[in-house]
């Protein structure tokens, strides 16, 4: 790996770093999250016009910049520093890739040009479990069970497709309807889901006995029975929502009897690589902030950051966001699984510490709502909520490394022998 940045990364860095100190201030991210998109329209569409942050990672062919997944994890580590609101993640590291990987020609073409261009925005419904357990994060995703029954088989989640609806009833199910199909069901928790103009939703297909998970494309706009509700969360600068469907027009994102296979799990390690890059970000800002404030904020006739037991606490700071930033990198620069869920557990924990020391050092301050601390306490605290928790990440990406045996009796990974005490 050449640890050194092109000029065209630096570039990117740079043109974004600018624009958002310009756009993206504290002030600014407070005031986009009260509105009804839950960020600023406004900046998204500079952002999309140059440097053409949503087709960062698209394909020229789709009007995108044609660049790769290390692009997008540096674009995302800038739109970090700042908390800055947007569909970046949800439309550029999910909703893309996704489409990219699994759609028709037809749909590629008609969706990307608009996703890359910022005029649409995406996102991944995931009706029950979590997008971590999805995207494979923390659980095994899609496994191949062809030794089952002599013949082949893939479940589509990490518990026989759960995910999207287990059972006969709950998460969301899908019947055909015609030469179309039909949705019905809710997801309480989705990611940009009262804003996105495109839902990929995942759905529970066949009978009881032989159901598998797909994707559906449902764009609101022109569907009817879909219902989205904002919710209040604990971070606001993502925003979430309930998505309800009610016999709801969909398409099944690729061709007619194709299956999603290892999709969501290889998509999952360019989204932890990204958001391992956004968390670092968060806390190379937030203590970048504590250190400015501990060299102006004075005790005892001094700075508070002239004291030694401050200056060691911010040093072993600095040494965890750097390794934490070298880890995102490494992530985004080879897109292993193993390697991204890694790094996004150094970098989640390692924004939680520092987010957590930047409330004490800040004293009385920064325990107040109003104080810009608290709103990357909250972001740490969040998205280990959303996307943890890291010891799950940390097992599960052991686990994709081979650092242990789960070879089962019969040959099957992801079973253990039972073990008679």
């Amino acid at each position: 790996m050449d640890a050194a940045f092109s000029d065209e990364q630096e570039e990117i860095r740079r043109t974004l770093r600018e624009v958002l100190a310009k756009h993206a201030g504290m002030a600014e991210v407070r005031a986009a999250v009260l509105t009804p998109a839950g960020h600023d329209t406004d900046l998204w569409r500079r952002l999309a016009e140059r440097p053409g942050l949503p087709g960062l990672a698209v394909e020229r062919r789709y009007g995108g910049a044609g660049c790769g997944l290390l692009e997008l994890a540096l674009a995302c580590e800038e739109a970090g520093r700042v908390l800055m609101p947007s569909p970046l993640l949800a439309t550029s590291a999910m909703t893309v890739p996704l489409i990219a990987a699994l759609g028709t020609r037809e749909q590629r073409d008609d969706l990307l040009p608009r996703l890359a261009s910022g005029e649409l925005t995406g996102t991944l419904v995931v009706p029950r479990g979590t997008l971590s357990a999805a995207l494979g994060l923390t659980g095994p995703g899609p496994v191949d069970r062809s030794r089952e029954g002599g013949r082949s088989r893939i479940d589509d989640g990490p518990w026989d497709g759960d995910w999207a609806g287990g059972g006969r009833a709950g998460g969301v199910q899908a019947r055909r309807s015609g030469d179309g199909w039909r949705l019905y069901g809710e997801a309480p928790q989705v990611l940009d889901g009262h804003s996105a103009g495109l839902l990929l939703v995942a759905a529970r297909t066949g009978g009881y006995a032989d159901a598998r998970t797909l994707l559906f494309v449902v764009r609101p706009a022109t569907a009817s029975g879909v219902t989205r509700t904002r919710l209040t969360s604990l971070d606001e600068t993502r925003p979430q929502a309930r998505v309800e469907l009610r016999d709801t027009e969909a398409e099944p994102l690729g061709p007619p009897g194709s299956r999603m296979r290892g999709a969501p799990a290889e998509v999952g390690a360019g989204v932890a690589a990204v958001l391992a890059a956004e968390a670092v970000g968060a806390a190379d800002r937030a203590l970048e902030r504590t250190v400015g404030y501990a060299r102006v904020r004075e005790q005892f006739g001094r700075p508070i950051g002239s004291f030694q037991a401050v200056k060691h606490r911010l040093a072993d700071l600095y040494v965890a966001v750097e390794a934490a930033r070298s880890a995102a990198y490494y992530a985004a620069w080879s897109g292993r699984p193993a390697v991204a869920g890694l790094a996004l557990t150094q970098a989640l924990e390692t924004a939680r510490r520092v987010s957590g020391e930047a409330v004490q050092l800040h004293g009385g301050i920064g325990v107040t709502w109003e104080h810009e601390a608290q709103l990357y306490f909250k972001r740490a605290a969040s998205d280990e909520l959303l996307f943890g928790p890291v010891d799950r990440l940390r097992a599960r990406a052991a686990e994709t490394a081979g650092l242990f045996d789960t070879t089962g009796p019969f040959g099957v990974p992801g079973e253990r022998e039972a073990v008679v005490l």
